[in-house]
């Protein structure tokens, strides 16, 4: 994915709808890392966020080219500007490229590979094998992986919440937070998810609950930040990788592939896991940095104080009226992000 780079930061426009009915909408594209953000070009607000991976073309043949972030999403985005469809071309050429194909000289060099591989583990600790695994897999990859986590999730708590107005706000309260590149992809789950999570790929799962039990949008912004920083503080594809297990992680090292019955039941496994414990420093200093008020957040994860009780003392914006983090039309739009 490293010929991938050259295309960062890269911006276009193009014309978005959000379902088949709807007129079509000049937006403004912007290519991240894992993500491909879409926003309105006038006000700068984020409009969606598509997982790279997920991207495919629906009308090979036809011009100009059609994308849409999976074949069962009902948004679809136009393109005209070449190097923004080279670059979406690309990343499906990668995506493809990880899947083993049949072959005598493939398999000779696998084979010689995993030979190789297989001398190394006797000499590491399996522990060793995960590690170096999560290090070598590519972010494109990892997002990948990351959707597939949340497809068996999904199996236990619902599909995300898709309230169209919903996701825009929510979209814009990730870039307010997160700024607008290599942006997180936020969803919503309905039932089942009792504290916020992460996944590879820079994906962040919030609970319905906290949403609508909330009094304003600070408390979303602040667990989201904390899920951003436990995802960098530990690599989220190292407990992953211990639940698929040794032969599984010894496949994706060497063939590129994860196969589904590793990842079956992670998402499961993953609601289970305690959240790690961030200090108290590392999390007043992102709440700064993104000009968030970490009291609201605290208040809402741990109302008597007895975990978060520092981040309320010590909020750099105790006592003062920052600006709102999204207007309060989309605080309310996100409110209903469950409705039907």
């Amino acid at each position: 994915m490293t010929a991938l780079k050259k295309y960062q930061r890269l911006e276009c426009s193009g014309l978005w709808r959000e379902n088949p009915q709807d007129q079509r909408r000049e937006v403004l594209v912007r290519f991240g890392e894992a993500t491909l953000i879409l926003s309105d070009p006038k006000s700068g607000e984020a409009l969606s966020h598509w997982s790279l991976p997920a991207v495919e073309r629906i009308n090979r043949g036809e011009e100009p080219p059609v994308f849409a972030p999976g074949s069962e999403s009902t948004e679809s985005l136009e393109l005209d500007d070449p190097d923004m469809i080279a670059a979406l071309e690309a990343v499906r050429a990668a995506v493809k490229a990880a899947i083993p194909r049949p072959g005598r000289l493939r398999g000779l060099m696998l084979g010689g590979t995993a030979a190789g591989v297989v001398a190394l583990a006797l000499f590491w600790l399996p522990g060793a094998l995960v590690r170096h695994t999560a290090s070598v897999v590519p972010p494109a990859q990892r997002a990948e992986i990351g959707q597939r986590v949340l497809d068996d999730l999904v199996r236990v708590t619902g599909a995300p919440c898709d309230n169209q107005l919903g996701l825009q706000a929510l979209a814009g309260l990730s870039e307010r937070v997160f700024g607008p590149v290599d942006t997180p992809i936020l969803y919503v789950l309905p039932e089942g998810v009792d504290a916020p999570l992460h996944l590879p790929g820079d994906v962040i799962v919030l609970p319905r609950r906290l949403i609508e039990q909330s009094n304003g949008p600070e408390a979303v912004a602040g667990a989201a930040l904390m899920e951003r920083l436990r995802s960098q503080s530990s690599d989220p594809m190292l407990p992953l990788l211990e639940h698929a297990g040794l032969r599984a992680t010894f496949q994706l090292l060497t063939t590129a592939e994860l196969p589904d019955t590793a990842l079956a039941g992670y998402g499961e496994a993953a609601l289970r896991q305690p959240p790690l414990p961030l200090a108290d420093a590392a999390a007043l200093a992102a709440f700064e940095t993104a000009q968030v008020p970490a009291s609201p957040y605290a208040v809402a994860v741990d109302p008597d104080g007895s975990v978060t009780g520092g981040l309320v003392e010590n909020d750099p914006y105790k006592g003062l009226a920052p600006s709102p983090l999204i207007p309060d039309e989309s605080w309310v739009a996100l409110q209903g992000i469950c409705s039907a």
